[in-house]
């Protein structure tokens, strides 16, 4: 009996040593989270590149779009300022890494191997990849024959468009730019055959070139799910920044400013012409 009594209080007291440690490891991490860091400095830095709709210079150079009105909302519920942080998007995660900002906001989309990296939140936005291409260079083609190896495809480098091009056409060669505006402008000078960009940039361009444009396809050419991008190591950032997502999606918020900026372009005469 003796015995028994000995081994229970040893094992109450691992329990409760273990526990103690447990409890000191999470408080820790805790006070270590991003989340601290912005409210000590009283500003969330947001780590984002110009990308149509999702965020853009108005014609008095202010930021606005749909990362725009995301980030800014995010703040202010934290009680927090927003910082923007425009960042070339090929150097964007090695950025996040490099604590230049404490998240990306930017219309980026989960893949294994960025998962790799950066952690992502729950999805807050759905898309895919749309392919606008020039009437003169390739009129009458299908999706199809743009996979040939005398077709040049232009996308914006270290971004998904590349990468789908390469899946989807492996023939074709790539022009790779960094970013949006320049691998479109390849297309409308004729020097590539198409560009592909997240919807619905390549519907938006069309529109605005009206004769000399077309899209091979009404269908997106891949879906995807975007996400936030936070450093590795912060189950707390983490699970903030998902439950905030859960919240707007539920109350309707994050599905009204979507529907604002990818759905038509009441706020075209804000921006120069793209």
């Amino acid at each position: 009996m003796k015995l028994r009594n000995l081994f229970v209080t040893i094992f109450t007291a691992f329990a409760l040593a273990f526990s103690a440690m447990a409890g000191a490891a999470s408080q820790e991490l805790a006070a270590e989270s991003v989340l601290e860091e912005v409210k000590k400095r009283g500003s969330l830095r947001v780590g984002m590149s110009t990308f149509v709709p999702w965020a853009m210079r108005d014609k008095k150079g202010d930021l606005i779009g749909f990362e725009i009105d995301v980030a800014t909302k995010v703040a202010e519920d934290m009680g927090v300022e927003v910082e923007f942080v425009p960042t070339a998007w090929s150097g964007i995660i090695p950025a996040l890494i490099a604590r230049k900002f404490d998240v990306i906001i930017g219309g980026m989309s989960i893949t294994p191997g960025r998962n790799l990296t950066v952690n992502f939140t729950a999805p807050y936005a759905h898309s895919g990849q749309q392919m606008v291409a020039n009437i003169e260079l390739a009129e009458g083609f299908a999706v199809e024959d743009f996979n040939a190896s005398d077709v040049t495809i232009a996308c914006r480098r270290g971004a998904t468009p590349c990468n789908a091009a390469q899946e989807l056409f492996p023939k074709a060669s790539l022009a790779r730019f960094d970013d949006d505006a320049q691998a479109f402008q390849e297309v409308v000078n004729g020097n590539a055959h198409a560009m592909i960009s997240s919807a619905p940039k390549p519907r938006f361009w069309m529109g605005n070139y009206p004769g000399k444009l077309f899209m091979p396809t009404d269908e997106n050419l891949t879906t995807g799910d975007e996400a936030f991008a936070l450093r590795k190591g912060d189950p707390d950032a983490l699970n903030f920044f998902s439950n905030w997502i859960v919240v707007n999606t539920s109350n309707g918020w994050l599905k009204e400013r979507h529907d604002f900026w990818f759905k038509a372009q009441t706020w075209k005469d804000q921006v120069e012409e793209q």
